[in-house]
């Protein structure tokens, strides 16, 4: 098995992948980055041996992360991401021209530089993007001094231990509210609720006190291992009742060609299974 690299994401279950080459291998002050190569989802990057993001199966995670908010937003101009150190996310926000700018907080500068090099394929130029304010910061920090001013926040954190643990409380939340415009929309990433529903139950609490509109939607990443993963949503609009023909004329307005996203799986991807609504406070 020396070839191969097994996730400990979960005391007794993980996913492994085979090493076909290690192309990255390093500890910053943060976490330990591996990046090597698998014959079916390409490069792949690792912080502490759990899988972040590949080249095959990354357009899932980060289109239903950009384009669900900003396409039920409809007019949304300022966006910012925390995390999303390997720039698919600001990718995919960058697509949409009607988005003005872009503010990415990274808590480690050393994901962005080692991204660009060896990851860039997920960034595809998005970090040269004009429109894009990199800010190398810790992202709870960050939400608590900002001005905010916000159409949509996207939180693409790591799993709510190390350094993204701060990411899931409930006081980042209430700052984050504070940072979104009226009728702004945030998002999170809330691991796969078959394995890990005490992440989701936590963020809807707190999602619950703090907006009018609290819930969440599905989608199935292939290595994110054990169903589908869950995506928070809060807001105090009325977004999540766009209807299907609003989202199809501003999705063809949008030019958007996604490989997973459409407007039906939008809408489909709120009707929740039985077991995730059990999990909802």
């Amino acid at each position: 098995m020396s070839d191969w690299i097994r996730e400990k994401l979960h005391a007794d279950y993980g996913q492994s992948l085979r090493i076909s080459e290690m192309l990255y291998d390093s500890e910053t002050e943060h976490q330990r980055l591996k990046v090597f190569q698998n014959g079916t989802f390409g490069r792949v990057l690792t912080l502490d041996d759990v899988v972040q993001t590949t080249e095959g199966d990354n357009f899932v995670y980060h289109e239903m992360l950009t384009h669900v908010p900003i396409l039920a937003h409809g007019a949304a101009r300022h966006v910012c991401i925390i995390g999303g150190g390997d720039g698919g996310m600001a990718r995919e926000v960058l697509r949409h021209q009607s988005v003005e700018n872009v503010t990415m907080v990274e808590i480690d500068g050393g994901v962005v530089e080692f991204s660009k090099q060896y990851l860039p394929t997920l960034s595809q130029g998005a970090f040269d993007d004009p429109r894009l304010n990199l800010v190398i910061a810790d992202g709870a920090d960050f939400i608590r001094t900002t001005e905010g001013g916000f159409d949509v926040i996207i939180v693409d954190s790591t799993d709510p231990i190390g350094p993204g643990e701060v990411l899931f409380s409930d006081t980042f939340y209430g700052h984050a509210k504070r940072a979104l415009t009226p009728g702004g929309i945030i998002v999170t990433q809330n691991g796969v609720p078959f394995m890990q529903g005490d992440e989701l139950t936590n963020t809807m609490r707190a999602f619950q006190a703090l907006f009018a509109d609290a819930s969440c939607y599905l989608a199935t990443v292939p290595t994110y291992a054990g169903g589908p993963m869950a995506f928070g949503w809060g807001t105090d609009g009325d977004a999540r009742q766009t209807p299907l023909a609003t989202l199809k004329d501003r999705f063809t307005a949008s030019g958007l060609t996604p490989d997973y996203y459409t407007p039906e799986v939008h809408q489909a991807a709120f009707a929740l299974p039985g077991y995730v609504l059990k999990l909802m406070p």
